[in-house]
């Protein structure tokens, strides 16, 4: 079945993506990332300005997820395109076909019988998959045209001086820039898919933890409130009361609820992962290669064998606390943070 973001990582296998995730790496470095905690603020608080606007016209009943949603996706274009369409506050066709094309993978899963890319593209719902998925590629060949044509006009050094000055080094720009051991670049088709990959699959896993996690703190006040006093704590007496990049680490609780939280309710529920040699499993039974396992994160999450009391909340930063005596480790009393059932 055709998939909307290319051979990425999420798709490739074998030597492929053991290429392009070395490739990737430097992407994930603290000093990337680093920066692109101010567009995180800038994000949400569009969000809470929208969300302040509706509420003061009589609004009490919002869709969190469709608000976060578009949130996220204006916080990766940023990220991956350095790239604002103002998303969250006005329409953008680039974003409703990303929203589409994830309405109707979806929807594809359910019918089998349109597995088949010849049969689906013959469909009015394969026609717009098409239309859509033309959309979101042609938008990332823009960005990659230009970028690509900045780069060679301006050279790496001066490229990376005007980098500096705009202290943000987006995703694309990465991409742009890997070379391998042997000093080859990455081509533009697979720079796409990656770039695509981490668009199409990083909004709405991101969107369903969020919302997951104001939905456990909202069935427990007493530990939204205890969230709440930590941060106003951390940003007391400050001008400017955004979190930072190493606030993050002064935020224990709220830590933790947000790992208790992804446990309970893990955005992405199973993975898939091909043998490449035969694996013999503990009561001697053997799984040959070449076979398909699938590996169920959200059963995991709740085996009892791993977590007892597997639907009550658990303390996730696995620090031990000491009582006077100094010794122990206290195990929490607090009650289930569990979700409705069947939800996922």
């Amino acid at each position: 079945m055709a998939a909307l973001p290319g051979d990425g990582l999420l798709l490739s296998a074998g030597d492929k993506w053991s290429h392009h995730r070395r490739l990737l790496t430097p992407a994930f470095h603290f000093d990337i990332l680093k920066p692109y905690v101010k567009i995180f603020n800038k994000s949400v608080n569009t969000m809470h300005a929208k969300w302040q606007r509706l509420t003061t016209k009589g609004s009490a009943r919002l869709d969190m997820f469709e608000h976060i949603s578009l949130m996220t996706l204006d916080s990766l274009q940023k990220c991956i395109f350095s790239f604002d369409s103002n998303c969250q506050e006005s329409p953008s066709e680039y974003i409703a076909a990303i929203l589409e094309l994830s309405s109707l993978i979806v929807k594809r899963h359910y019918q089998l019988f349109l597995y088949m890319d010849f049969l689906y593209y013959l469909t009015p719902d394969g026609r717009r998959f098409r239309k859509a998925c033309d959309m979101v590629h042609n938008f990332t060949d823009a960005v990659i045209r230009e970028r690509r044509r900045t780069l060679n006009s301006q050279g790496v050094d001066e490229f990376m001086k005007t980098k500096a000055k705009s202290k943000t080094l987006d995703f694309i720009d990465v991409l742009l820039l890997a070379k391998d051991e042997h000093g080859k670049e990455l081509p533009d088709e697979d720079i796409r898919a990656e770039a695509d990959t981490f668009m199409f699959g990083g909004h709405d896993t991101t969107a369903s933890g969020l919302s997951w996690v104001l939905y456990n703190l909202a069935r427990h006040p007493e530990y939204q409130e205890r969230c709440r006093q930590e941060v106003q704590e951390l940003l007391r007496d400050r001008e400017l009361e955004e979190i930072e990049w190493d606030d993050l680490a002064q935020l224990p609780f709220l830590t933790m609820c947000i790992k208790e939280s992804l446990r309970l309710h893990p955005p992405v529920t199973m993975i898939s992962r091909c043998c490449t040699q035969d694996v013999v499993l503990p009561d001697g039974r053997v799984i040959p290669k070449g076979n398909v396992c699938v590996i169920s994160i959200f059963g995991v999450h709740h085996n009892p064998s791993v977590w007892p009391d597997p639907e009550e909340l658990h303390r996730t930063d696995f620090r031990h606390e000491r009582d006077e005596g100094g010794a122990g480790a206290h195990p929490a009393a607090l009650p289930p943070l569990a979700g409705p059932q069947g939800a996922t």
